[in-house]
């Protein structure tokens, strides 16, 4: 048994998703969250880019004695995953591995449609993963550049004109390929699920990279005997880089609940 917490970090707020999914899966774990609300999104950045500000955001959760790091943010997993491992002894869970396991299982005319943002789209971590899982899947990928700042701003919900515009100018060309699963290969997007689900239609399977990686996670904790199996509810701490005046509000956006407390604000830029 092992009582240390789970760092968990995103570019924003969307990695609220993952730890949704995570204290419903893991919930006697502790967990702390850093969002990096100052420099979202990190999705149109340099790779060069995304990698340094990966560092910190590391850095900055290895300061708490950590058992484990779920990096909640497609953008880094696509580009920065390996080189984080590399530099890092404790185990790192990305979004790209368990999110192309489920989605290989679930497909059934082996035609995949992937949606992210611009950065993880070229990195194209996605379509590798998938063809080396199974050769015969078609992916089809589309960069959705103005998801996460539109989610970020509140309008994701079904009825808002502006987002419904942008989700089928981007969507409908994915619809017309014919697949019949979806990643949502950012954390943002299943604030989405509805307004995607809409467009794509019904037999449409929508696979999201959150919920995957938490329950990837929860194996890989499981293997290396380091799961927290005490009988309690385990506490979640936040953290930001930006103002900290809006969180409760846009957090429970994320998390589907009234939250309790607040973020603490840092100097991301220390680490």
């Amino acid at each position: 048994m092992d009582k240390r917490p789970i760092g968990v970090f995103d570019s924003g707020l969307g990695g609220l998703t993952a730890i949704r999914s995570l204290r419903n899966i893991l919930p006697e774990e502790d967990l702390i969250y850093f969002g990096d609300t100052s420099r979202v999104p990190y999705g149109g950045r340099s790779r060069e880019t995304i990698l340094k500000y990966a560092r910190q955001d590391v850095r900055f959760l290895r300061s708490f004695d950590l058992k484990a790091i779920l990096i909640a943010c497609g953008t880094v997993s696509t580009t920065s995953l390996p080189a984080l491992r590399a530099e890092n002894d404790l185990p790192m869970v990305g979004v790209v591995e368990p999110t192309c396991r489920r989605a290989a299982a679930v497909t059934k005319n082996k035609r995949v449609g992937m949606i992210a943002t611009q950065a993880s789209v070229r990195a194209g971590a996605y379509t590798k993963t998938l063809a080396e899982l199974d050769g015969e899947i078609q992916v089809f990928s589309k960069a959705c550049p103005l998801f996460v700042p539109l989610v970020e701003n509140g309008r994701f919900r079904k009825g808002d004109a502006v987002i419904e515009t942008v989700a089928r100018e981007y969507l409908a060309p994915m619809r017309e390929t014919g697949v019949d699963t979806l990643i949502l290969g950012c954390t943002h997007y299943p604030l989405l699920e509805e307004i995607i689900g809409g467009v794509m239609g019904p037999e449409v399977e929508l696979v999201s990279a959150g919920e995957e990686s938490a329950f990837e996670l929860k194996r890989l904790l499981k293997a290396e005997d380091l799961l927290n199996s005490e009988k309690r509810h385990g506490d979640a701490t936040y953290y930001v880089s930006d103002r900290v005046e809006s969180f409760e509000e846009t957090a429970s956006w994320f998390l589907r609940e009234d939250l309790r407390h607040g973020a603490n604000q840092i100097d991301i830029d220390r680490y």
